[in-house]
């Protein structure tokens, strides 16, 4: 009656009140189960949902890096049709801020056009956890945590079930494959008959797929034995219940949830993280089926003498990303650094790439980094140095065209015919920078390349 005499646009959805049956303490509370969201532009109408729980580590925290991993390589246009919920499981508004501010300042475009939503759970949503049942020897921490994990998920899922068309559960200490989304939209086109959901990892509840239809439903069931079990346990009992013949045996069980099921290989998504969000756990997961890393680009490139006086870590050096063997790694660069790339001829270069980053170590990139060009002819030189540029690209004082900048750590284009032949190539580091550099690809192409 309230909410008729109110006419409050906030009236919850059939399966949101279905939440006071199992949660009876939230009829206490108002906005019980509203979230409290803190970045977010509310998109809504996109292929795939994307959410990521996150609690407070008392080590080591890999969210940013997580989410530099998902949105990598990314192309606008999946940019556009695709939405990451960052769930901060915790009540201290404190920390919760703390970590919506981190996202909003590592990643201001992506907050702006709401790829990228954070959100956490009003005040009063978690129930009194002290004096839960311990069950399959689990100590009593073990038993908070994992029924604590299953009410984070069920209200992320429920948070994301209207905003697409898939959701794509992951965690906050993974990396993902280059390439994912179209992947994953490959494979759930193929299925030929119904699915509950598609596995793109075979850990955990990593790189889950499921139907945003079906998630009021799996999420009604996890909140029916949320105190009993841990979640993947009871995805495989939903699909028990679902499909499986108690007067047949455990074989043809399996085999009818394995239509249910679908296991895509190879894996997508690995986990990466070593401190658990269980206070003193150390977990080395690993997924075999993920296979190794392509953390480079090789392309032939023209002769050329290299320099920098970045401080290089170990054996990644400036000649092997350029060779195409390996990437080049270097420690923070400081304004006034550089790379360059000095050819044994004048060339007529025609495109550029130069991407930093890469997929283990996403946000190793180069940022406000100029890419700049030599003109071969020293009479054209000599006029930029008295004169400055007389074509569409500012001049440096040693003579060089200012070509391009770095945009989310990636810098390509082509080359205007007017600039002739060049003689070098060079990235100049115009601020400091708070993290290491990674240049996992360089592509020079010229008219003779």
């Amino acid at each position: 009656m309230k909410w008729k005499v109110l006419n409050l646009t906030r009236k919850p959805p059939m399966h949101l009140t279905n939440m006071y049956c199992y949660l009876p303490h939230l009829r206490e509370y108002e906005d019980s189960i509203f979230p409290n969201v803190v970045i977010g532009q509310q998109r809504t109408g996109v292929s795939l949902v994307m959410g990521i729980p996150t609690v407070k580590r008392e080590k080591q925290n890999y969210l940013t890096n997580t989410l530099h991993s998902l949105l990598y390589e990314l192309s606008e246009e999946q940019k556009n049709d695709c939405v990451i919920i960052i769930f901060v499981a915790e009540v201290n508004a404190e920390y919760v801020n703390s970590v919506a501010e981190s996202v909003r300042t590592s990643f201001p475009s992506e907050v702006q056009s709401g790829v990228l939503e954070v959100i956490s759970p009003p005040a009063y949503y978690y129930p009194d956890l002290s004096n839960l049942k311990k069950t399959f020897g689990d100590s009593e921490d073990r038993v908070r945590w994992r029924t604590k994990q299953n009410l984070d998920y069920s209200f992320l899922m429920l948070y994301a079930q209207p905003k697409g068309t898939f959701y794509l559960q992951l965690e906050d200490d993974i990396i993902a494959k280059p390439e994912y989304i179209q992947a994953i939209k490959n494979f759930a086109v193929k299925q030929s008959h119904e699915w509950i959901i598609l596995e793109f990892s075979q850990l955990g509840f990593i790189g889950k797929l499921f139907k945003s239809e079906d998630l009021p439903l799996i999420v009604e069931f996890f909140l029916m034995f949320y105190k009993d079990k841990p979640i993947d346990w009871l995805l495989d009992h939903l699909l028990w219940v679902k499909v499986c013949n108690p007067e047949k045996d455990k074989i043809h069980c399996e085999k009818e949830k394995a239509k249910l099921r679908i296991r895509a290989k190879p894996s997508l998504f690995q986990h990466v993280g070593i401190h658990s969000s269980l206070s003193g756990k150390i977990q080395n997961l690993k997924d075999k089926d993920f296979g190794k890393n392509v953390l480079h680009k090789a392309h032939k490139n023209p002769p050329a003498k290299l320099d920098t006086n970045l401080r290089i870590f170990q054996q990644y050096t400036l000649e092997k990303v350029y060779e195409g063997k390996d990437c080049f790694w270097a420690l923070a660069p400081v304004a006034g650094d550089y790379i360059s790339f000095t050819f044994l001829e004048p060339l007529k270069v025609e495109k550029y790439l130069f991407r930093s980053g890469n997929m283990e170590h996403p946000g190793d990139k180069l940022f406000n980094t100029t890419v700049e060009v030599l003109p071969a002819d020293e009479t054209v030189r000599k006029e930029l140095v008295d004169n400055g540029s007389k074509f569409n690209y500012p001049a440096t004082k040693d003579g060089y065209l200012k070509i391009g900048t770095f945009e989310n750590g990636i810098s390509e284009g082509s080359i205007s015919l007017s600039v002739g032949k060049i003689q070098a190539i060079r990235l100049s580091v115009n601020s400091d920078s708070p993290v290491w550099a990674i240049l996992s690809e360089v592509f020079i192409k010229t008219s003779e390349n």
